[in-house]
């Protein structure tokens, strides 16, 4: 076929779309008639459904869309519970906390959160987003924490050197009266 060479840059838009794509718009976007289009829709369909892919390609809709392979939805489930738990602001708080201060205990935390942060440290290290990274040499030895390559991976981050910079402190305003005899 003559349009081999945009086999490719097809499979690339039908799993960038996420929702089906009409044939008549990857005609458009390829520049190619829509024969042409429809073969290598077939091909494409033919790879993909070959035992070793995870994916599918499906007529749905009136058009085109790449799924993963219903017989592993308990494999993608998986993956969706994960990604699909938003983190609370306390989560979050904590979070930012660990990132800017590593490696911090969960006293130091909770030092300036100013309450109890066990289930949200709890629920941070169940997301693999912090790790113990050492004890503290004080009485006790209390947990060290630090984040994780998969907190760099979830904000995008390559490493904590491109954390924004925290901004400054601001005094705060003298209240009249205070500090007279």
């Amino acid at each position: 076929m003559f349009y081999q060479h945009l086999k490719g840059p097809m499979e690339a838009m039908l799993f960038a779309a996420g929702d089906p794509l009409k044939p008549e718009r990857l005609s458009d976007l390829l520049d190619i008639p829509l024969d042409h289009v429809l073969e290598m829709l077939r091909e494409l369909q033919a790879d993909m459904d070959r035992p070793e892919r995870g994916i599918c390609l499906l007529q749905v809709a009136g058009g085109w869309q790449m799924c993963a392979k219903p017989e592993l939805a308990p494999v993608v489930e998986k993956l969706a519970a994960h990604q699909d738990a938003k983190l609370s602001p306390a989560a979050l708080e904590t979070l930012s906390i660990i990132a800017f201060k590593q490696p911090v205990t969960r006293q130091d935390v909770e030092l300036i959160r100013g309450v109890q942060s066990d289930g949200v440290i709890n629920t941070l290290v169940e997301r693999r987003l912090i790790k113990e990274v050492g004890r503290k040499d004080s009485i006790g030895r209390p947990i060290l924490f630090g984040t994780t390559e998969e907190f760099l991976a979830c904000f995008g981050l390559n490493s904590l050197a491109e954390l924004p910079p925290l901004p400054e402190a601001e005094p705060l305003p003298e209240e009249p009266g205070l500090g007279e005899a």
